[in-house]
């Protein structure tokens, strides 16, 4: 079935926001500018700040919220089903959670080219496969085991790429409310960061684990550095919206090719932009990792149920959509 304009733009929508996401990211990284104190020029690296960022992103998906809540509550089509109250605290772990991993994700982004950073999520599937077996019982399916082993070896090829690229050697070797959460927490925990000594780890002069004064400072020095973040806040927002509503448009398989899609075109213009340089082992590396993800989410059945029972493409193609509608990728991550 062909797709409408509206899907058209869900699916042109992801795949643009969540290029910008990435590459504005690492846009503000890449900038050199002098800090508070008249201390020397130096690189933007504040990945706990980026990270209070992409979460008031994702908070400012409230407003949307509210909107169309407002606008579910005037019509009077009395098969809409009420909200059930539920305790906000809930999600307060899965938002520690997030907020942890957010922030370890942009500190590996001032470590590696834009284009290794996309691919290196991947190994989300590994984690998330093992915890599956060992906390909730789940039984994985050969094709899911051989996905993880795929994913594991598509790491490794695209890890070594990142160390032979000549480009390394300036690097050192529910979610409006997961952002509430995980802007409040991270927010207020800039203040000890202020004071906590991180030694070479720390990119601030200081040489603490953040120094949001040193960022504003920066910011005011270089006017761009704000333009990079302020596309990073809001790409992650339309994102996330686009993101949710191809799966519900059209399925979470759709969601999946997005996702790797926008690996491609991250990679593309960080060649273009000459922020890093071409190698060979990241197509490998980028094409087994596709394969493990793929095999993962179950993408080979619908292939080898057309070549062993002979159905019809569209016919299949159906059965695909109405089975990836059900089904949330697992590396949808934002």
């Amino acid at each position: 079935m062909a797709w409408t304009k509206y899907q058209l733009f869900l699916a042109g929508l992801m795949l643009v926001t969540g290029s910008i996401n990435t590459l504005s990211a690492k846009w503000a990284d890449n900038f050199m500018a002098e800090g508070c104190g008249g201390s020397k020029e130096h690189s933007f690296q504040h990945p706990f700040l980026q990270a209070v960022g992409m979460f008031l992103g994702e908070f400012s998906c409230l407003a949307a919220f509210y909107l169309l809540r407002c606008r579910a509550a005037g019509q009077s089509d009395s098969s809409v089903d009420p909200q059930q109250p539920f305790n906000p605290l809930l999600f307060l772990p899965p938002a520690l959670c997030d907020m942890t991993g957010t922030s370890l994700m942009y500190v590996a982004l001032n470590m590696t080219s834009a284009s290794s950073f996309q691919m290196l999520r991947g190994a989300v599937i590994i984690f998330t496969g093992l915890f599956s077996v060992a906390f909730l019982g789940r039984r994985l399916v050969l094709s899911q085991w051989l996905g993880i082993l795929a994913t594991i070896a598509g790491l490794v090829v695209v890890g070594l790429a990142d160390l032979l690229s000549k480009h390394d050697s300036q690097h050192k070797l529910s979610e409006v409310i997961t952002g509430l959460f995980g802007f409040v927490i991270l927010s207020l925990l800039l203040v000890p960061m202020y004071y906590i000594p991180a030694g070479s780890f720390s990119g601030n002069p200081r040489g603490t684990l953040e120094d949001a004064l040193d960022a504003f400072c920066q910011v005011g020095q270089q006017p761009l550095i704000a333009v990079a973040l302020l596309g990073n806040i809001s790409s992650i927002a339309f994102f996330n919206f686009a993101g949710i509503s191809v799966t519900k448009e059209l399925s979470a398989t759709t969601r999946m090719v997005l996702d790797s899609l926008r690996t491609v075109v991250i990679w593309a213009l960080s060649l273009a932009l000459g922020w890093e340089a071409f190698h060979a082992l990241q197509i490998l590396g980028f094409l087994i990792l596709l394969i493990g993800t793929a095999l993962y989410n179950g993408l080979h059945r619908p292939l080898l149920g057309r070549l062993s029972r002979g159905r019809p493409l569209a016919e299949e193609s159906e059965q695909e959509r109405l089975l990836g509608g059900t089904r949330t990728p697992i590396n949808d991550a934002s």
